[in-house]
């Protein structure tokens, strides 16, 4: 496979669902013209995040939005030969038989991978912060997938946080890991800059510590901007399987692009220290449980 121009984005998408499938045509209009073969958009990229992670307000959720919704759709025409990663507020119905209450609804915290011919992986966020649980259901695996830019696995934001998610989707075949977030400065010890900001310094590590753990090439987008009392971080990057950041942005909105050649640098990196063919999983002890 030939070298894959990559691209990862750092925006705001609020509320407003119609805009915001209007921006993403055009950010994806600007990442074919610069060659990429990937493009990840942030988490909530349709309708937004959450505005308060502690006490979620029922009257400004994020709009749910069915698989098959037009604004899913949409965004799968959109994006024709390129490999796009998106997240949304996913509406489930689950059938319940024998439950005089009916189906439930469920909302996850989604992120779908798309061709023009349709979806090629889902993934829902398992790992959930604070009051996110008070909204979304929370998933219950890490599955990696094959695209046509080779076997690719998603996490969302806090996901990242845990080491074993990461960890799964490596094991599980995935050289290229797209993590979505919605990830915003603290909200208990805020910086006057960014760049100082605990959860900057963060978001920043893991992203390198995952990427070089597992010897991968790994792609963090994130949301920009404001939306309610949080303050976004965008930081968007394309980190190679040394850990090394090939390109980023800042805190502002922007595409970080890089070309890997992703079979070539991540056999290089796992030439002489091969980390995931040399674990001692027996001395792990209750890692699993």
């Amino acid at each position: 496979m030939p070298a894959l121009r990559i691209a990862a984005v750092a925006a705001h998408f609020g509320r407003d669902v119609q805009r915001a499938v209007a921006k993403v045509e055009g950010i994806i209009g600007d990442a074919r013209a610069a060659g990429a073969g990937l493009l990840v958009l942030p988490d909530a990229t349709l309708g937004g995040y959450l505005s308060d992670l502690r006490h979620p307000d029922p009257a400004t959720l994020p709009p749910a939005l069915a698989e098959d919704s037009w604004e899913v759709q949409r965004i799968v025409a959109l994006a024709r030969e390129m490999v796009v990663c998106f997240g949304y507020a996913e509406e489930v119905v689950v059938d319940r038989p024998g439950d005089p209450a009916g189906p439930e609804l469920r909302l996850y915290n989604t992120a779908l991978a798309v061709t023009g011919d349709g979806v090629l992986g889902r993934h829902r966020k398992v790992h959930q912060p604070a009051g996110e649980s008070l909204v979304y259901a929370a998933g219950t695996a890490f599955e990696a997938f094959d695209t046509p830019v080779g076997r690719l696995g998603m996490l969302i934001d806090y996901d990242k946080t845990f080491p074993e998610a990461a960890r799964t989707l490596a094991l599980d075949g995935a050289r290229l890991l797209a993590c979505l977030s919605a990830w915003p400065a603290s909200v208990t010890d805020r910086a006057s800059r960014l760049p100082q900001d605990r959860q900057s310094r963060l978001f920043d590590l893991y992203d390198a510590a995952r990427a070089a753990e597992n010897q991968v090439v790994w792609v963090s987008s994130n949301q920009t901007g404001v939306m309610g009392g949080l303050r976004f971080l965008g930081q968007a990057k394309v980190v190679g399987p040394g850990g090394d950041v090939l390109a980023r942005t800042s805190s502002k909105g922007g595409l970080a692009l890089a070309e890997v050649d992703v079979d070539v640098e991540v056999a290089r990196a796992r030439r002489l220290l091969h980390h995931l063919a040399e674990r001692s999983p027996a001395a792990y002890g209750t890692l699993g449980a």
